[in-house]
C-alpha cells in the first residue's frame, strides 16, 4: 500500500485545546513497525493531561489502541504487513528488582506518567512502536473491539491486587469506563455480589446491565460514625475497587470495608484522601495502589475480549467518533453524558 508523507493528528495546545493538523507520518527504523491505527479510547488519563492542563504542548496523545501493520523496519520477523494488532505495554528493562519479580510496569528505568518526552500517541492516522510493544489480536475479534484491551488489563490489574475470589463482596467506586469494565470482568471471573457507587444516571444503568447488583449514589453509602473507627457499615464489602481517582471516594471506599477488607486504588486523581489510621489499624484494613497491568495482563485481556464472556457491545458507546471530534468527545465524557467507552476512529469521516 501507498503510505503518505503527512497525516491527520489530534494535538494539544494547551489546556482545554486541541487542533487537527498535518503532521509527519513517522519513519520506522530498525525494530519498529509503522501501524495505521483503527481505534483509540479516550482514557480518564487523557482528560487529566487535555483537559486539566497537565499534558506537554506539541503532544500527540492515546494509548489504548488497535490497528494494521503496514510497514516493518530492518530486522523485524515477528510481524507482517496485514498484521492486527493492539498496543502492548511499554517494554521495560527486565533486569531491575521488579522487573524480576514479575512486575514490570514498577521498572525502576520508569518514570513519572506524563513527566518528560513521551512517544507520539494514537490520536492519528499512523503511529510507529517498537516490535517487542505489541500484541496479535485473536481470531474473531475485530479491531474496534480489540480497542479495550488496555483499559481492560487494567481493570484486571485492580481485581489481582484486591485478591477477590469467588463467594467474596464486591464495591466499585465509579462506573465510568475503567469502573465499567472492573464490573464486566469481575462477573466473568466468578464474582457476582457486586455493589456500586456512582452519582450519574446514565452510568448507574450500565452498572446495573452490566450485571451489579446493587447500585447506589455515593451520598447513599452508610457511613460509620466518626467517634467508633471499629465500626463496620451493615452493608460492608469485602473489596473496594476505587476507580473514579476522587479522594472522597477512596474515603468512602474504606469506610465500606468488613474487618480484613482491602481497598485497591485504580483510579488517578490529585484531590488526596484522608484516611483515619485508627479505622485502618483496629479493623486490620489494607489500602494498596494498582499501577497498570499484571506482568501478563494484556494476553489475559485478549483472551477474556475474545471469549464472549464480556457483553462489548454494552462497553463501548456505539458511535465512533473522528479526530475532529475528539475534544467535543473528551468534554461529554467528563461531564457524564456518555456512559461507556468513547472510541476514537482517525479514519472515520468528520
Amino acid at each position: 500500500m501507498s503510505i503518505p508523507t503527512t497525516m491527520p493528528a489530534v494535538v494539544y495546545k494547551g489546556k482545554g485545546e486541541l487542533e487537527v493538523e498535518d503532521i509527519p507520518v513517522p519513519s520506522v527504523g530498525p525494530g519498529e513497525v509503522l501501524v495505521e491505527v483503527s481505534h483509540c479510547g479516550v482514557c480518564g488519563s487523557d482528560l487529566h493531561m487535555i483537559l486539566d492542563g497537565w499534558g506537554r504542548k506539541g503532544s500527540v496523545e492515546g494509548h489504548e489502541w488497535s490497528g494494521v501493520v503496514v510497514a516493518v523496519g530492518g530486522g523485524v520477523t515477528t510481524w507482517s504487513v496485514g498484521d492486527h494488532i493492539v498496543g502492548g505495554p511499554t517494554p521495560r528493562c527486565g533486569e531491575c528488582e521488579p522487573c524480576r519479580k514479575g512486575h514490570p510496569s514498577l521498572c525502576s528505568q520508569r518514570g513519572t506518567p506524563g513527566m518528560g518526552d513521551s512517544d507520539q500517541g494514537a490520536y492519528a492516522r499512523y503511529m510507529k512502536t517498537p516490535e517487542n510493544g505489541i500484541l496479535r489480536i485473536p481470531d474473531g475479534l475485530s479491531l474496534r473491539e480489540a480497542a479495550l484491551a488496555e483499559p481492560l488489563a487494567v481493570a484486571l490489574h485492580g481485581i489481582t491486587k484486591s485478591g477477590i475470589e469467588p463467594g467474596e463482596r464486591a464495591l466499585v467506586l465509579g462506573a465510568g469506563p475503567i469502573g465499567a469494565l472492573t464490573i464486566a470482568a469481575l462477573r466473568a471471573l466468578g464474582v457476582d455480589d457486586i455493589k456500586v457507587s456512582e452519582p450519574g444516571s446514565l452510568r448507574q444503568d450500565l452498572a446495573r446491565r452490566l450485571g451489579a447488583t446493587v447500585v447506589v449514589a455515593p451520598d447513599d453509602l452508610e457511613v460509620s460514625g466518626p467517634y467508633d473507627p471499629a465500626g463496620i457499615v451493615s452493608d460492608a464489602v469485602d473489596v473496594a475497587l476505587e476507580c473514579s481517582g476522587h479522594g472522597d471516594a477512596m474515603e468512602a471506599g474504606l469506610a465500606q470495608l468488613k474487618r480484613l477488607g482491602r481497598l485497591v486504588l485504580v483510579g488517578a486523581g490529585m484531590a488526596a484522601p484522608r484516611f483515619n489510621p485508627n479505622r485502618i489499624l483496629l479493623n486490620e484494613l489494607s489500602i494498596t495502589g494498582a499501577f497498570c497491568y499484571d506482568a501478563n495482563g494484556f494476553e489475559r485481556s485478549l483472551s477474556l475480549l475474545a471469549s464472549g464472556k464480556l457483553p462489548l457491545r454494552e462497553l463501548i458507546e456505539p458511535t465512533d467518533v473522528p479526530l475532529t471530534g475528539t475534544l467535543d468527545a473528551m468534554h461529554a465524557l467528563a461531564s457524564g453524558k456518555l456512559a461507556a467507552k468513547v472510541l476514537i476512529a482517525p479514519g472515520a469521516s468528520s
